[in-house]
């Protein structure tokens, strides 16, 4: 509330109340006056997440942290999943989903890990939050969270000390009854903290001259990781050719490959025996004659039904002897039901007792799977693109290391339920038509 402040009524003592044009005696309020009034806009909220509830002594246990989305711009969706990989959960990764209230306030998630047998030091999260449209990821964001695990000896005071040094902004938060407390020696150094306390809570902070050992004591640290929205590759809605296992023709017949590339997208394979009334193999193999013809008959038969698997194991992939008849990889029997991971270059022969039935190589380690090409007589009919379903290696996929024989391959992927290739020159993405004859 303020004076009447109109020029030509110098004198008037009527008050004015904020964001009347007027005052109690009519006399107008200039534009300018209204303008000072008028409270200066918010500043736009960053995306972050606020985590909450961190307490360092529960170091060597199960601990749960409190996180909040905030700040995230008006047109994000009701509903946005978060996946959370680090050493600390079991398993290495924990999926959450945020949601909105009719208030418009995201619910908070609580995420349980375990510090347990762990050695001391930092441990990171690397969080990833997406909101989608069936399976087509429409926005992205990420950040990552570093949690201290002090040692087993450490005290209270030194494992606070170790945070606040590396941290510029602690908030000490006391809720719920709770106390919250920080005292220092004067003359310390500088500390940036923020003590609050709600609900029947009590804060105190005490910076007091004393000499001695520093200590500084709270009921748990909070503290804000800014999110990073990523850029989204252009994805098709739906494929026009759906399948998880096809074959089409090589895209440069003259060049140095194979007639037919074969490939399967599952979340394991199973390599076997050509038999169409005998074996559930997924990738189905044959004997190649000297000739260059493919012999389902004659040493194919010393292949078994289900000769070997190919799975994922960690970051890469491994193959398992099943057989009846044994298999060599890089020359030497790994022993039935024993994995073996596979790396590139790594040669593979069905079997052991007989030599150069099928033979294979790893020729290319992708962001989504592997290629094998055969090493034998087969070599120029066909090779094989091992794919994980529904996964999109993303806008930059290069890195794989690859023979020069694959190098050759357009990268190959399943998404939207059907195989698609990038365009090495253009890095656009384009469906793969498979080939009618081996439909």
């Amino acid at each position: 509330m303020k004076k009447c402040s109109n020029p030509e009524h110098p004198y008037c003592t009527q008050w004015v109340l904020p964001g009347e044009r007027a005052c109690s005696g009519g006399h107008p309020q200039p534009a300018a006056a209204l303008a000072a009034e008028e409270l200066p806009p918010d500043p736009p909220q960053r995306p972050h997440l606020h985590i909450s509830g961190f307490d360092p002594r529960a170091a060597g246990g199960r601990q749960t942290i409190k996180v909040e989305l905030r700040g995230m711009p008006e047109d994000a969706p009701a509903a946005i999943t978060m996946e959370l990989k680090s050493a600390l959960f079991a398993g290495g990764a924990s999926r959450h989903a945020f949601e909105r209230n009719l208030q418009g306030h995201w619910r908070p998630q609580f995420v349980e890990f375990s510090s347990r047998d762990k050695e001391h030091g930092q441990y990171r999260i690397e969080a990833e939050l997406r909101c989608s449209h069936g399976t087509h990821v429409r926005r992205r964001w990420v950040c990552t969270l570093v949690i201290l695990v002090p040692r087993s000896d450490a005290s209270l005071s030194e494992i606070h000390q170790t945070f606040l040094a590396t941290h510029k902004n602690v908030s000490v938060t006391a809720d719920d009854g709770s106390i919250a407390r920080v005292s220092a020696q004067a003359g310390g150094g500088r500390l940036d903290i923020g003590v609050n306390a709600r609900n029947a809570s009590i804060a105190r902070l005490d910076l007091d001259a004393r000499h001695g050992k520093v200590a500084v004591g709270f009921s748990s640290i909070a503290w804000d990781e800014d999110l990073i929205e990523i850029e989204v590759p252009e994805q098709p809605e739906n494929h026009p050719h759906p399948s998880g296992v096809a074959t089409f023709p090589s895209p440069a017949p003259n060049a140095e490959l194979p007639r037919h590339i074969r490939m399967f997208a599952l979340a394991q394979w199973v390599l076997g025996r050509d038999d169409p009334h005998d074996g559930p193999a997924d990738i189905a193999l044959a004997h190649f004659t000297g000739s260059g013809k493919r012999d389902t008959g004659g040493l194919t038969r010393r292949m078994s039904a289900r000769h070997a698997i190919i799975r994922r194991a960690g970051a890469g992939f491994e193959i398992e002897d099943v057989s009846r008849y044994g298999l060599l990889v890089d020359g030497t029997w790994p022993g039935k039901h024993q994995p073996v991971p596979l790396r590139l270059g790594t040669r593979i022969e069905m079997t052991a007792s007989v030599r150069g039935i099928v033979q294979l190589v790893v020729s290319a380690l992708l962001p989504t799977g592997l290629v094998m090409h055969r090493e034998d007589e087969g070599a120029q009919d066909e090779c094989f693109v091992l794919v994980e379903p529904e996964r999109h290696p993303g806008r930059e996929p290069a890195g794989a290391a690859t023979l020069p024989r694959a190098a050759r391959l357009p990268l190959l992927f399943h998404h939207n339920g059907g195989f698609w290739r990038v365009d090495p020159a253009t890095g656009t993405q384009e469906a793969v038509i498979p080939d009618p004859a081996f439909a």
